[in-house]
């Protein structure tokens, strides 16, 4: 479970950045949709085209929950891939298995999804798999672990109980909730992606260091 100082960051990041990065940060943004700070209900001052782009790219960093070391990664990774580099790099996010875990609605957060799988509950194609990183292919499916089906976060799970803070189930997933299971069908397209951010801003962000 996130500590108190973790809760507090992410609601302070989320009004930073403008979106809502765990479901209590969504409920604190509609109370108080501005930034934080003493200068958080004034206007902003014309951010600077740099700005702009950094913003754009810790958007899709926290939306994921990764390192700058890994995002940069997973950057030059999507760069190599033939298309666009934007939309080929939220497809590569969109498929670790932490990220699944969440839009499968087996967790109610990527922070408690990690957790899941750290934690030797989730099963990729019968193997146990401890690395929220790990890169689910098309045609896998993901499953929660027989021992820990009877654990509290999965019953409620099983019974839909994250419905309320999570986006409905994209198309690339095939989703049996009352089974904790689910299948990756196909690559994630980028219009499908639950993720807010101009990917483009991120590209050029990258592009220029």
């Amino acid at each position: 479970m996130a500590t108190k100082s973790q809760d507090r960051r992410k609601v302070r990041l989320s009004r930073a950045l403008g979106i809502a990065l765990t479901p209590k940060a969504a409920r604190y943004l509609e109370k108080r949709p501005y930034a934080p700070g003493e200068h958080g209900r004034t206007k902003r001052k014309q951010d600077s085209d740099f700005a702009v782009r950094l913003r754009e790219k810790q958007r899709l960093r926290e939306q994921y929950g990764i390192r700058e070391k890994q995002m940069r990664n997973t950057f030059n990774e999507a760069r190599r891939k033939d298309g666009l580099t934007g939309e080929n790099l939220v497809e590569l996010l969109e498929m670790r298995l932490d990220a699944l875990v969440v839009r499968s609605g087996f967790a109610r957060t990527t922070a408690q999804a990690r957790q899941l799988v750290v934690h030797r509950h989730i099963l990729v194609d019968g193997q146990l798999v401890d690395r929220p990183s790990f890169r689910v292919k098309p045609g896998q499916t993901i499953h929660v672990k027989a021992k820990s089906e009877g654990l509290e976060p999965f019953q409620v799970a099983a019974a839909g109980g994250h419905a309320e803070v999570l986006p409905p189930v994209p198309g690339y997933l095939e989703v049996e909730l009352d089974k904790l299971q689910a299948k990756l069908a196909r690559r994630p397209k980028r219009a499908e992606v639950p993720v807010t951010c101009d990917v483009q801003l991120v590209v050029e962000y990258y592009a220029a260091r």
